[in-house]
């Protein structure tokens, strides 16, 4: 599970940093944001559920 979480979090951090990108440009395409913003939110979402899974023994 800690393998997944780290996947996760990097998957996160990597669309944060497209985003941030994106948002710096001259003339920011908003549906790339959107996207963007949509695919950063399902690996957050995600990650709740991971982290939210009882931990067998």
């Amino acid at each position: 599970m800690m393998a997944r979480t780290f996947t996760l979090t990097q998957i996160h951090q990597r669309i944060d940093e497209r985003l941030r990108i994106e948002l710096r440009k001259r003339r920011p395409n908003p549906l790339e944001i959107s996207r963007l913003e949509l695919m950063k939110l399902r690996a957050k979402s995600a990650l709740r559920r991971l982290m939210a899974r009882p931990v067998s023994a």
